[in-house]
């Protein structure tokens, strides 16, 4: 998924391989849904469900509070920046940049493996960087 189709399409989400051996299919959650007890996803290639237990849909609710608080926050964060040490400096990189184009993973364990979670945010102004 590519960071155009979440501006088109909800406000947050997460993407993750398939778990089946072989499957090259890519499973996209959206964060508003994922609290439902009932809550599933399936791969589109090999069509395997994924059933979210208690303690993820649990972190999944708490990133998808975190997302709304940075939003709440943008006035603030707009006029905040993080500054890294280079060779003769520093670099101050706007949060804005930094919500917006880089890409942020959570990786949570599952089943005993390892696994990276891409999640995609649409910027509440859709004139970011225009």
């Amino acid at each position: 998924m590519s960071s155009g189709e979440t501006a088109a399409s909800g406000g947050a989400k997460l993407d993750f391989n398939c778990l089946t051996d072989g499957c090259e299919g890519l499973i996209v959650l959206d964060l508003e849904n994922v609290a439902d007890p009932d809550f599933q996803a399936v791969c589109p290639v090999c069509h395997r469900a994924y059933a979210l237990d208690e303690s993820l849909r649990d972190k999944l609710t708490r990133m998808m509070k975190l997302i709304s608080h940075l939003r709440d926050c943008e006035d603030i964060l707009g006029c905040s920046a993080v500054s890294v040490s280079v060779a003769g400096g520093e670099v101050k990189i706007p949060y804005a940049l930094l919500l917006t184009r880089l890409n942020t993973m959570i990786t949570l364990e599952i089943a005993g493996r390892k696994i990276d979670f891409h999640l995609w945010v649409k910027p509440s102004n859709s004139q970011v960087f225009r």
